[in-house]
């Protein structure tokens, strides 16, 4: 990540206080793998911004070193200028955390004192008015070698990340929606209007591609020796594994082709009965490498996936709320079948015939059922869905506990504490959100929360 540093200054106030917070704030971020942008110190008295025509001239400092950052920290080492810093970052285009120095009690003398506080107010009031989004976390001031504004920098990382990801992305719809799931009905023009645009194509359209690799075509081969090395295949025909490897290949194509950050896969049951195959071992690999792969054609949740990925840097994955766990009223058990990534499982899973399909359909059309446990973790957890036109979404926190899951237990799975669970439950039904929810690694929800209220402009359904 790269950071523009701003820094306000009014006249009245201690100007010697811009040269420290300038050394002071590039050191907390270089330490932590945050590179810097500061404009010339010569381009502006003092190095800071205070005026109309100093605001300008940040302003075009930005546009010269446009796509270089990432976001923005407005820091304010004295009361600040409200008028220079909308002229300078009203255009900036990216997020902007606002930062104001604490005063000390031994030094409130005129000559120290600087009032940041007040002037946090001021610039939050006029960017309010110019409609410039911007973040500004408790406490209302905070010095920059304070532990809480190294974990404030790197939630802010997450909310830049998310934003650049999602202002503008691409989902792909590949089949209808299964034909019982009315749960995961979605509006496309809806999600246009935030920026999501849906590339949707037949299952059909898989298969030609599919059928169409030649059985010596090396990423074939490649694929096949990915999927050997990435679980366990043992009890898999030959057959199967090269017609999962074909199907892997034809989706790594459509991505490529059309530019698209993430996939919602119709996986039932039209697969089973084409190629012979479930294909939840296809979308456990994608996931693992970072392009979000939604079962069940649930655009919404590969969208919340990409989130959760942008915030994490690490895999997510789309399961299912499945079923309580025990008498505890706080935890639950996540699941399904075998989409969830390696990285988020306890060891290497075992791809096996799909226990539902071959019940209905046979073993020899099922297999692809990539099978484990989820790693005890951390998470956070995100679903989103279109209603009358808005985008909804909710947001929380878990932890999955590694507790076991009862013998014979199908899937992937994982029991998940999630403080206050039965009303988040009641609420998320209530709402009409899907019974799809997707998690990452680690506890983002400031993040997620910031960067989809504040610039992304979706609507919170509070749990």
């Amino acid at each position: 990540m790269k950071f523009a540093l701003f820094l306000g200054n009014r006249g009245f106030f201690p100007e010697q206080l811009i040269a420290q917070a300038r050394k002071e704030i590039t050191e907390v971020l270089q330490r932590l793998g945050i590179e810097v942008l500061c404009s010339p110190l010569d381009m502006t008295r003092y190095g800071a911004v205070e005026t109309y025509a100093e605001g300008r001239a940040y302003a075009k400092f930005l546009e010269a070193h446009k796509g270089e950052y990432d976001g923005v920290v407005l820091a304010l080492p004295n009361f600040g200028d409200e008028n220079g810093a909308s002229e300078g970052l009203r255009d900036c285009g990216v997020p902007i955390y606002i930062l104001a120095y604490p005063d000390e009690l031994d030094k409130m003398d005129f000559s120290l004192r600087r009032d940041a506080f007040c002037g946090k107010f001021s610039i939050m009031d006029v960017f309010h008015q110019y409609q410039i989004p911007f973040t500004a976390w408790i406490p209302h001031a905070l010095h920059p070698t304070s532990p809480v504004f190294a974990e404030h920098m790197r939630q802010f990382a997450a909310v830049c990340r998310i934003v650049k990801g999602m202002k503008r992305f691409r989902i792909g719809g590949i089949g209808a929606r299964p034909t019982l799931f009315k749960t995961i009905r979605f509006d496309e023009t809806t999600l246009q209007k935030y920026g999501v645009t849906t590339e949707v194509f037949d299952n059909s359209d898989l298969l030609i591609r599919m059928n169409k690799i030649a059985s010596d075509d090396p990423e074939l081969k490649a694929k096949m020796q990915r999927f050997r090395d990435y679980s366990n295949f043992s009890v898999v025909p030959e057959s199967s594994l090269e017609t999962l490897s074909r199907i892997s290949v034809a989706i790594d194509r459509l991505v490529e082709e059309y530019e698209l950050d993430g996939i919602g896969l119709r996986c039932w049951s039209d697969l089973q009965l084409t190629a012979k195959i479930s294909p939840c071992v296809i979308l456990s690999e994608l996931n693992d490498r970072g392009i979000v792969a939604a079962c069940e054609m649930d655009v919404c949740n590969a969208m919340a996936m990409h989130a959760l990925n942008l915030a994490s840097q690490e895999p997510a994955a789309c399961l299912d709320w499945n079923n309580n766990y025990g008498d505890d009223p706080d935890k639950c058990i996540l699941f399904h079948c075998g989409s969830i990534p390696q990285k988020l499982m306890t060891e290497k899973g075992n791809v096996i015939p799909h226990k539902m399909f071959a019940k209905g359909l046979g073993e020899a059309c099922s297999h692809g059922a990539n099978v484990g446990f989820i790693k005890a973790m951390d998470f956070s957890f995100v679903s989103t869905m279109t209603a009358d036109g808005k985008l909804f979404y909710y947001s929380g926190e878990g932890k999955f506990t590694g507790e076991p899951l009862g013998e014979g237990f199908f899937g992937c799975g994982g029991s998940a504490y999630v403080p206050d669970l039965q009303k988040k439950l009641n609420v998320i039904g209530y709402a009409g959100y899907r019974h799809h929810v997707s998690v990452t690694p680690g506890l983002w929800t400031k993040a997620i929360d910031e960067a989809f209220l504040h610039y992304l402009n979706y609507n919170k359904t509070e749990l």
